[in-house]
């Protein structure tokens, strides 16, 4: 995920540094192992699964006052709330433009 944004680069490059267990791609891919097969669109499904929940838990630092994340420093704690919230909703709408963009999740 590069952008044209050095600081969003850094933060992002941090994230992916101290992922965590990636349980929930994980079971992305073992449904669709049992459902016909894993294609692109299971790939896509995975990560905006993941880029969802890391959202999820930057703004939920940020919500919580908290200085870490699986003792590591959080996000907002290295670069304020303002920042931090920011950062959750790049990786919101990154994902959401993802499954958007390949009409992956069009009902």
């Amino acid at each position: 995920m590069k952008s044209q944004v050095p600081l969003l680069d850094r933060i992002t490059h941090y994230i992916v540094k101290r992922k965590g267990k990636q349980m929930r791609p994980m079971f992305v891919f073992l449904s669709a192992g049992l459902c016909g097969g894993v294609n692109d669109s299971t790939h896509r499904a995975a990560t905006l699964i993941e880029l969802l929940h890391t959202a999820t838990l930057v703004h939920d630092d940020v919500v919580d006052d908290s200085n870490e994340r699986r003792g590591f420093f959080s996000l907002n704690a290295l670069w304020k709330n303002k920042i931090a919230v920011l950062v959750g909703d790049y990786l919101l709408s990154k994902g959401l433009l993802l499954s958007v963009e390949h009409t992956d999740f069009v009902f």
